[in-house]
């Protein structure tokens, strides 16, 4: 019997360098998809990144913890059980200034890839 779903026990660990947790469930490196990626995520207390222009949409949907957007400029903070969609091309900088870590979930369509994330120099 065929299956018509796929259950993802083992997520893709991303590499980073920066103390945040990435575990892609599916997308360009789990599966190849190319439509949508899907990440569970955990930025540390104090965790930031530098700016970025993606080509893709992005939804993040806050488990616990705070995080951090500034937003074409504007800042906004969401808490647990808030969420967010970013337009595409939209510059963003994304950060958890906080005490405490911050476990979110993350949609990107089309998938995340480091090629159209467009992430500035540090």
């Amino acid at each position: 019997m065929t299956k018509n779903y796929i259950l993802q026990t083992n997520p893709f660990k991303v590499p980073t360098t920066d103390g945040k947790t990435i575990l892609e469930h599916f997308g360009h490196a789990t599966s190849g998809n190319a439509n949508v990626s899907i990440a569970y995520m955990v930025a540390p207390a104090g965790w930031s990144e530098p700016p970025q222009t993606p080509e893709f949409e992005e939804y993040t949907l806050v488990i616990s913890g705070k995080k951090q957007f500034t937003i074409a400029g504007e800042m906004v903070v969401l808490e647990a059980g808030q969420s967010i969609k970013i337009e595409p091309n939209v510059r963003v900088q994304y950060a958890n200034p906080f005490d405490e870590p911050c476990c979110y979930v993350s949609v990107c369509m089309p998938a995340f890839h480091p090629d159209t994330v467009h992430r500035e120099e540090e």
